[in-house]
């Protein structure tokens, strides 16, 4: 599953997105925690440093430009020093605030942590002070912000709703932005909070809510799968939603559709250190898969990585697709995961590379598997970050003038048994009768061939060393090849070809 969510992820292309909502500065002070004050039992803070960062509406923004997509943001700030400090923050990032409106009579939303080291080990949250204003925009602003959305409306896949509760996303607003993205087909995505009735989401494509937002509106205690599906179908049935995707931390992401599909997709654990900004990286990855067009299943699962990346650093910052690829990679796959074609390995070839990985390449028919096989295979695993095994296939076999009764074993079978090794990250298959054409794809930065070759004799050299890369010879194990294992098992009798199993042999009942 992990190498088709890496194609998911590179065909996302570059949509236009709207991020509707409560724009939040987030103020965070850096400090040594380093010792109890005398005149209360308080920790005194020696600070450091202090930082600004995006959040609410306008972290969500900063979330997908990390995902390279373009971004316009609509919301309310006040006339005050930090509303010029989130909109410079909104343009640096490359997003465009039109749509940003001022309010003088609000301030603007401000969330100040205090964030303090023991020993100067990882800084943990102590105290947050929040400034703000919950009341609803007043009916001009309201009609203000519409105006400015529907005159723009052609130019969105997607709208996100990032509500926090500080007003902007009121029912009036929020009713009359389904309605006009309804007749213009734009998707609404929301993340709902949950100090509110959400009836005025009625008609959006989905909502994010986490565990406890879930409980409150539903009345369920979310415990397990069976009651997060359960809140899940009452969310898609009240308030006509195409999906629901429910966060359940730790547990991973239950997804609800309208249709009757119910899957939870758990998430591998991971070092939590912030959850600061989980839920605003959820929402970006779900409308970015959204505009891309990926499916729910798979937006859920991506939702789950950039989670789980996203809580394992101090604060809010960005994830990246590449980021995400890189996750994606470190993970074990089965080795049915790695028998790929050849444009599923040009592709993740590409991915690897853009994060600095150095591919090798062999080739090589591969029949039966013997110690001189796996020894070039290990020293091959060794060179790089990413082996790539090229095989051919059973015609291309018969074709370069090994015998008559060659291969011994077909070319699934040989491609799976490589695929088993764990030093291995793809196997490809190619009917060709040189690797040429898989070397001019994946141009590997090194092409190795168990033997006693000169770099010379290696077929495809002159390919690879015209673009820089490397050749080189991984030598031989003395005494063993696969025509003299066979010479010596089979003497002059020669068996045919034996063909991968169409079903797995019978297990074995234990007694």
């Amino acid at each position: 599953m992990s190498y088709h969510l890496i194609d998911v992820i590179q065909q996302l292309g570059k949509q236009h997105i709207l991020v509707i909502g409560d724009l939040i500065l987030d103020r965070y002070i850096w400090a040594d925690a380093e010792r109890i004050s005398q005149e209360a039992p308080v920790i005194l803070l020696r600070e450091d440093h202090q930082e600004a960062r995006p959040g609410g509406a306008a972290n969500v923004a900063n979330m997908l430009r990390g995902l390279d997509v373009d971004v316009s943001v609509a919301g309310v700030v006040g006339c005050d020093a930090d509303a010029d400090v989130v909109r410079q923050q909104l343009l640096d990032a490359g997003v465009n605030i039109g749509a940003l409106l001022t309010d003088p009579d609000r301030v603007t939303t401000t969330k100040q942590r205090f964030m303090g080291r023991a020993q100067h080990r990882h800084p943990h949250q102590i105290l947050r002070v929040d400034r703000e204003t919950r009341s609803p925009l007043c009916g001009e602003l309201t009609e203000q912000l519409i105006s400015e959305v529907r005159n723009r409306l052609g130019e969105f896949d997607t709208i996100l709703v990032s509500d926090y509760a500080k007003g902007v996303c009121h029912p009036e607003l929020i009713t009359k932005l389904i309605s006009a993205a309804t007749d213009a087909n734009v998707p609404v995505i929301v993340d709902p909070p949950s100090t509110v009735s959400w009836d005025h989401y009625a008609g959006a494509t989905a909502v994010t809510p986490n565990r406890l937002e879930s409980s409150r509106a539903t009345d369920l205690t979310i415990d397990c799968d069976a009651t997060a599906f359960a809140a899940g179908r009452i969310l898609c049935d009240r308030l006509k939603l195409q999906h629901a995707f429910i966060t359940l931390d730790s547990d991973g992401i239950a997804l609800v559709t309208a249709d009757g599909q119910e899957t939870c997709f758990t998430t591998r654990r991971r070092q939590v250190y912030d959850i600061t900004g989980a839920g605003d990286m959820v929402l970006a990855t779900i409308g970015a898969g959204t505009a891309g067009g990926a499916a729910p299943s798979d937006m859920a699962q991506l939702a789950n990585i950039a989670g789980g990346l996203e809580v394992e650093q101090i604060g809010v910052v960005t994830i990246s697709r590449g980021d995400m690829i890189a996750d994606l990679l470190d993970g074990r796959r089965s080795p049915n995961e790695k028998i790929c074609s050849l444009d599923e390995v040009a592709r993740h070839v590409a991915a690897r590379r853009s994060l600095g990985q150095r591919i090798v390449l062999t080739n090589g028919c591969f029949d039966v598997l013997h110690t001189g096989h796996i020894v070039c295979l290990q020293q091959a695993a060794a060179e790089g970050d990413c082996l790539v095994v090229a095989i051919n296939s059973d015609s291309s076999v018969r074709q370069i003038g090994k015998a008559p009764d060659r291969p011994i074993f077909d070319e699934r079978h040989r491609a799976t048994i490589l695929a088993a090794m764990e030093g291995i990250d793809y196997v490809l298959t190619f009917d060709e009768l040189t690797p040429h054409n898989v070397i001019n794809r994946l141009k590997p930065d090194l092409l190795v061939k168990g033997g006693t070759y000169s770099e010379e004799e290696i077929v495809g050299h002159e390919i690879v060393t015209s673009y820089g890369g490397e050749v080189r010879a991984m030598g031989v194990v003395p005494g063993i090849s696969t025509t003299e294992l066979l010479r010596r098992i089979r003497g002059d009798s020669a068996p045919a070809t034996i063909p991968y199993p169409a079903t797995p042999p019978p297990q074995r009942k234990a007694g």
